[in-house]
């Protein structure tokens, strides 16, 4: 397996509504992230993902975009952007930028013109069908609920969008469309960028003659995804994408792509076949989803947990590459989610980082994680602002479900858990803004933020310094093959990863209780030192049989 950068390296994303603001009008932007630019710097990241800061009337905070080569205005100008790029250089990191082209927003050049006529240059640029008796050309649902398809009355036809109805899908089929989109790719490269993270990328192309989803008694609409999800022609088409595009380039490519398993992922990411670098995929976090999709709650099975994490790490073990993630800009605050912020804050989130960085991939880190931000309990609906809250929100009160129940299920699951302005100082609004933050600061700011964490050795922040400075300092940490321990243990998740004769052993209790772990007789013979914990250890310390406290984790480095 060849050694890259970007497999040696930690990213860290950032959603920039919500990072810094510094001209107080209470919208993140891109003077913010330069002022912080050596907080990032010191806490070890290479790599930066910026989520989209491209022109957009925002109705998918930022992923419709309306100008794919300009700059939202609320973020700054170009200038302000062509700094930040120098900026980031300039301290050795790199920065990989959002690629949105599923979709564009229905206010792009392309889709206004689209819409004029039917025989308009760009209409062929969308998905245009005529309706089917009186109704929309198939039953699918959109990614945000109801239909999606939207009717135009202008020509008499239905446009395509699987997300918002202001997000209308773009036509890959169009090889005029395709040169656009990579044309404007080189256009970024050559602007010195460092890649691209590829937005629902497995969904470009649908199976000719968009066929209805499976009907389901009392749904209108339903998931089409087998018709639009790793279609006939994605290879096709990201092979292309290389060759037209990256393949001039020394950058780093990873794909959001749901849906998808270990088996279509290691051809998205062989080295030999050209298309992406590592795929962001669901699985492991869609663990504590009902049958009933994301907000039917149920509480994660570690085992569940165990089996999911497995499958990738050996799935993509000689072919391909993974990407680590617990937290992204769609996802709740993982220390809420499978930690314990009320009794084992500090610990329960060191003992998820552990277990995630120790693994074989990519790490990605999102803002506000290192300090071990947690979800948000807003008091009314009103306090949210993402759209597919809202329309959910909408959409069950409707249905006349109680208040109390959807509220649950959004504290849980809501994106705006992630959203929530990063945590700076204890000084108002979180040292975020001195405005009005466009969404509400979680009210525990207080005690917990950047400056605080910064200051305690013993901090989360400072725990994920350690970390990323451990994969500088262990290749087996970066390259190691991975294989469970216990499989079965109620309570552990523990693992080890191999490189030649070099050995670690990473023991991780997932939950608040008291538990003990046997290391096999195999390992446990071994010479050993510890690398990483997050309680007191002492060095002394038998590794035959582990007594583990509440959410403690550890890491050793085993020799003959």
């Amino acid at each position: 397996m060849e050694k890259v950068w970007w497999k040696e390296s930690v990213v860290y994303q950032i959603y920039p509504r919500s990072f810094m603001d510094s001209n107080g009008d209470g919208i993140g932007d891109i003077q913010g992230i330069i002022s912080k630019l050596d907080y990032l710097k010191d806490l070890g990241i290479e790599i930066i993902w910026l989520s989209p800061v491209y022109k957009s009337p925002n109705d998918d905070n930022g992923y419709d975009i309306s100008d794919y080569k300009d700059i939202m205005d609320e973020f700054g100008t170009m200038t302000d952007w062509e700094e930040l790029l120098e900026q980031i250089h300039q301290r050795g990191m790199k920065l990989i930028m959002d690629l949105v082209v599923n979709h564009s927003s229905d206010e792009h050049e392309w889709f206004i013109e689209a819409k004029k006529s039917k025989d308009n240059p760009y209409r062929d640029y969308y998905i245009w069908r005529k309706g089917k008796d009186g109704k929309e050309p198939n039953n699918w649902e959109s990614c945000f609920s109801g239909s999606a398809w939207k009717y135009d009355h202008t020509t008499d036809e239905y446009f395509l969008h699987l997300f918002s109805k202001k997000q209308p899908d773009l036509n890959w089929e169009n090889p005029t469309l395709r040169r656009e989109v990579y044309d404007m790719m080189k256009w970024w490269l050559d602007k010195g960028i460092d890649g691209f993270r590829m937005d629902v990328i497995n969904f470009i192309s649908k199976v000719d003659g968009l066929p209805g989803g499976e009907p389901q008694e009392g749904k209108k609409y339903v998931s089409g995804a087998p018709y639009f999800m790793n279609g006939p022609k994605i290879h096709e088409y990201l092979q292309e994408m290389h060759e037209e595009a990256l393949s001039g380039y020394d950058v780093m490519t990873v794909g959001e792509m749901p849906g998808v398993s270990p088996e279509q992922a290691q051809l998205y990411t062989d080295e030999q076949r050209k298309e992406v670098n590592m795929v962001f995929q669901f699985e492991h976090v869609d663990l504590d989803s009902g049958p009933n999709g994301k907000w039917d709650l149920k509480p994660l099975d570690l085992k569940d947990l165990k089996w999911s994490l497995s499958r990738w790490q050996k799935g993509l073990e000689k072919v391909g590459w993974n990407s680590l993630y617990w937290n992204n800009h769609d996802q709740p605050r993982i220390v809420s989610r499978f930690g314990d912020v009320q009794n084992y804050h500090n610990e329960s989130a060191k003992m998820l980082a552990t277990l995630l960085h120790m693994m074989k991939g990519t790490p990605y880190i999102y803002q506000g994680e290192e300090i071990g931000m947690t979800n948000v309990k807003f008091d009314t609906i009103d306090d949210y602002r993402d759209i597919e809250i809202l329309n959910m929100y909408k959409e069950k009160v409707e249905a006349g479900v109680p208040v109390e129940d959807i509220m649950k299920s959004i504290y849980v699951k809501g994106r705006d858990n992630a959203r929530t302005p990063v945590q700076w100082n204890s000084s108002e609004n979180a040292g975020f803004t001195t405005g009005t933050p466009w969404i509400k600061v979680n009210p525990n700011y207080h005690e917990i933020n950047a400056e605080k964490v910064v200051a305690d050795p013993n901090s989360i922040y400072h725990y994920y310094r350690q970390l990323i400075q451990l994969r500088k300092q262990h290749e087996i940490i970066v390259y190691g093959d991975y294989d469970i321990l216990h499989e079965d243990h109620p309570q552990v998740y523990a693992y080890t990863r191999t490189l030649g004769n070099e050995q670690l052993v990473v023991v991780c209790n997932f939950y608040g209780e008291d538990t003990t772990f046997e290391l096999p007789e195999n390992l446990s013979s071994k010479q050993y030192a510890l690398l990483i914990s997050n309680y007191d250890v002492q060095e002394s310390e038998a590794i035959s049989t582990i007594a583990l406290r509440p959410y403690e984790a550890r890491a050793y480095k085993l020799s003959e």
